[in-house]
């Protein structure tokens, strides 16, 4: 029985994707280091789950350029993938090293000579991957960092460590370019989130905006009564060029108004300033996001 080389092994497995049958002749093959588990550009790496998953998902997946979806710019496909983990080798993180890389082909032709010729001289090297992560969870503290909760800034050291986002839960793989600059230091890889996840944040943000104005509408009407009140008590003529002006200033300047009025109640030493005091302080670190 006659034994398989490795370049045999490497055309059955590209002809599976194929309609016909080709010869090593007819194609080119080169491999593509598509991604790894070290903290990238963008202060995010894959988890070494997600680099699982992506094994499976970009088997049979196009090669483009600078991630442009047009069949024009369809260029190669990869036809296997693996994974390799260098144990001597850590990443920032304390992790074993781990790429996935793939295998890669396209067919020769008059057109893609020169494309070949740079690839082989190291011209054509970094690429870029597209996908979608459903996690996306905070180093520090590992919350999810688009629904709000997470304190931490990408990029600052907390306690001697760099804050990054862990991408995880890979839910689809889209394609893999060649780009000038890859957000990945060793590969290049660029995220798209997208999705339901994405779509239930951006709701989650507009509700709690819509609840910090409302609170601050009420607030601001509260203090408008307020000064209404004060200006009666300090028998001061209630003009209308004065409830105007107050009904068109912010927050801020309500506030400092009502500090005025409260201060010359003091001075005049009225006893009804008592029941003006009977409501909660009203503040403005009461209506920032958290």
């Amino acid at each position: 029985m006659e034994s398989i080389t490795p370049q045999e092994n490497l055309l059955q497995a590209l002809n599976q994707f194929t309609r016909r049958t080709h010869s090593a002749d007819e194609v080119y093959i080169f491999d593509v280091l598509l991604c790894d588990n070290e903290i990238d550009r963008d202060f995010e790496r894959f988890s070494l789950s997600a680099l699982q998953t992506m094994k499976t998902l970009f088997v049979g997946k196009t090669g483009i350029f600078d991630h442009n979806p047009s069949g024009t710019n369809q260029t190669a496909r990869i036809f296997s993938t693996c994974l390799e983990t260098h144990p001597e080798q850590r990443t920032s993180t304390g992790e074993p090293y781990t790429c996935l890389k793939g295998n890669a082909y396209m067919v020769r032709t008059d057109g893609n000579r020169d494309l070949i010729r740079e690839i082989d001289a190291g011209i054509k090297k970094e690429v870029s991957v597209s996908c979608t992560a459903a996690s996306h969870t905070c180093s520090v503290c590992g919350k999810d960092r688009r629904t709000g909760g997470c304190p931490h800034v990408q990029g600052e050291l907390y306690q001697g460590m760099l804050c990054h986002t862990v991408l995880s839960d890979i839910t689809d793989a889209y394609e893999w370019s060649f780009v000038a600059v890859p957000a990945q230091r060793q590969a290049g890889v660029t995220k798209q989130y997208g999705g339901k996840a994405e779509s239930e944040r951006v709701a989650v943000l507009q509700k709690q905006l819509q609840s910090q104005q409302a609170q601050l509408a009420a607030a601001e009407a509260d203090v408008r009564k307020e000064i209404v009140t004060l200006c009666y008590l300090s028998g001061q003529p209630l003009q209308k060029s004065l409830l105007q002006a107050a009904e068109r200033m912010t927050l801020p300047e309500l506030l400092t108004f009502r500090q005025q009025l409260r201060q010359e109640m003091q001075q005049q030493g009225s006893s009804q300033l008592q029941s003006a005091e009977k409501k909660p302080e009203v503040t403005l670190q009461q209506f920032q996001m958290k």
